[in-house]
């Protein structure tokens, strides 16, 4: 089955007719005390960040992380898979954790989507999580946005540290797609209302305070991080950071609450943690560290997933994350759906429920690189086979067979239409390969190597490029960013999730490309180097038909539309 044919509930209507087990019961299955958490309602909690403190000596589970192919438009339900697969390890007597990043109202209401997963295979309350959840979006860009005002009323009550306004690196930020906010001018109308100049606005999952909330171990690490955050250029071209503006103590408090990650369950009851939430394909893309290794700490196998397809969300958890983290993955789940196979071998996506076994055996090219880019990182991997309601015998056939012969595990999924039922086959051979697999895991890059250098490795052994190309504006960054010291930071691509390349219409396997890097930008913060790739922006806009237009609530408080 599949989400949005007729004859079948919505993802909504299976959310709201599922039986919830009380917040306390799913605390009260992880072996939480009253002190290390707190209720948000009846079926939300907060876990404190500093509980992990007190599990430090606890021996870790293992850490099964999931990726995917490209995505397409079509979907491909790798918070499904995900979802799916830690009630399924459950179901087969293994005590799994699920943990996820927070969705964004940005593509909530335009065009992506919610990411609860789907079916019955969800992360529950899903209207919550999907709509406002426990405010930490919020607190996040008002913390964000706190450092523009204070930025603004510095330059208007005299700029004592002598910013040069034509360098100021910190824009604001939304947690809505509005294109209109990309460029604007701020302080119109006259000396009483501040000095002008250009500004302008990212969602708030792309906000340095996003990354640092992901990558903080607890409240100390984090006001260190906010305080050396960039946010313009004196007259010098020296720095001037959050700790010259004094605030990082305002920030902390803004987010006093949002560094705790947040307890749910799924439909099936498995304890999830849901805590983050940057994009992949503009930020690093995954959870909150504490979150993950609450998870490892409170369960014997972690179900976490990165966004998008592994050259994006699984790169940068594994060249980011497991570093900041300390974190050892033990494998890697790579989602794989028949129709999106068929749309990287040529077809359009009005095509793709009709069989179409050549196209399907030109899209296996795609899913060929994702798997090298999982071997080069010395991790040992099984294929989900994400069924959907159009994929005949034949074509699920073609796949298995590839699979078989090449060697790669490979486990038809359909948690979508029964849950954890339809996922044990998956769980079953994750927990056989994590066991008898050889595990090297080693991240790509060194730290201590030159910043084209770590460029260029993420480019042609994760993308297959045949290497960079610099503009102009971004090679003079570079040198300014060594001049800083900031060469040992991790790579952190912003690049189209559509393709292996930096042009979101070069589907399949693109060969005999370069990445063209159109601009840097440094996250002190989060000890990473933003790398602007293509036509990729910062801040999404709405499509021709935003999600919000059949979104709706009635008078006696049932929702409806979201999903």
């Amino acid at each position: 089955m599949e989400e949005g044919t007729t004859m079948v509930k919505t993802d909504i209507e299976i959310a709201q007719q599922a039986t919830l087990l009380p917040i306390t019961d799913i605390a009260a299955q992880l072996g939480l005390n009253e002190e290390d958490w707190e209720p948000y309602g009846r079926y939300k909690g907060k876990v404190k960040a500093d509980l992990l403190d007190k599990l430090k000596d606890k021996q870790d589970g293992k850490v099964i992380l999931v990726t995917s192919i490209n995505p397409t438009p079509a979907g491909e339900g790798k918070s499904t898979v995900t979802v799916g697969l830690g009630q399924a390890l459950n179901r087969i007597g293994k005590k799994a954790i699920i943990a996820l990043r927070e969705p964004s109202l940005g593509p909530n209401m335009g065009l992506k989507g919610g990411a609860c997963g789907g079916g019955y295979s969800q992360i529950v309350p899903m209207q919550d999580i999907n709509l406002h959840f426990t405010g930490d979006f919020h607190a996040i860009t008002t913390a964000h946005n706190l450092v523009a005002a204070v930025l603004d009323n510095h330059l208007h009550q005299g700029n004592e540290l002598k910013i040069d306004t034509r360098r100021i690196v910190w824009k604001r930020v939304l947690d809505l797609n509005d294109r209109a906010l990309r460029n604007i001018v701020v302080g119109l109308g006259g000396p009483v209302n501040g000095v002008p100049r250009e500004d302008g606005f990212d969602i708030t999952v792309a906000s340095e305070i996003m990354a640092i909330l992901c990558l903080a171990r607890n409240i100390d690490d984090l006001k260190e991080r906010l305080s050396q955050m960039v946010v313009a250029y004196n007259a010098n071209k020296q720095p001037v950071t959050v700790k010259d503006l004094q605030i990082e103590g305002a920030l902390a408090l803004l987010l006093k609450e949002a560094i705790h990650p947040n307890l749910v369950q799924t439909l099936e009851n498995t304890p999830a943690f849901v805590h983050g939430g940057p994009f992949a394909n503009i930020a690093h893309g995954c959870n909150s560290v504490v979150a993950t290794k609450l998870s490892a700490k409170l369960g014997d196998y972690v179900v976490t997933e990165a966004g998008f397809g592994a050259d994006l969300g699984a790169e940068k958890f594994l060249n980011i994350k497991t570093r900041a983290g300390e974190i050892h993955p033990s494998a890697v789940v790579i989602v794989v759906t028949i129709r999106a196979l068929k749309m990287h071998g040529g077809l359009k996506i009005e095509e793709l429920k009709t069989e179409n076994l050549e196209s399907l055996k030109r899209g296996l090219e795609n899913a060929e690189k994702h798997i090298e880019t999982v071997q080069s990182f010395g991790l040992p991997f099984v294929i989900a086979l994400n069924h959907f309601i159009h994929d005949t015998d034949q074509e699920v056939a073609l796949v298995e067979n590839w699979a078989n012969k090449a060697g790669y595990k490979c486990a038809l999924t359909r948690v979508w239409e029964k849950g954890g039922e339809g996922g044990e086959a998956l769980a079953r051979a994750v927990v056989s390969t994590i066991e008898t697999s050889e595990n090297q895991f080693k991240p790509l890059y060194k730290l201590n190597q030159e910043i084209e250098d770590k460029l260029a490795t993420i480019a042609t052994k994760v993308y297959g490029a045949s290497g960079i190309e610099l503009t102009p504006k971004a090679a003079k960054q570079l040198k300014e960013f060594k001049a800083n010291g900031w060469n040992d930071f991790y790579i952190c691509m912003a690049k189209t999730q559509y393709s292996l390349s930096d042009d979101p219409e070069k589907l399949g396997r693109p060969r005999d490309f370069t990445i063209q890097i159109r601009e840097l930008r440094v996250s002190v913060g989060a000890r990473f180097i933003v790398a602007i790739t293509g036509t990729i922006m910062t801040m999404p806009g709405l499509p021709k038909q935003p999600a919000a237009l059949n979104m709706d609530i009635t008078k006696d408080g049932i929702v409806k539309g979201l999903f």
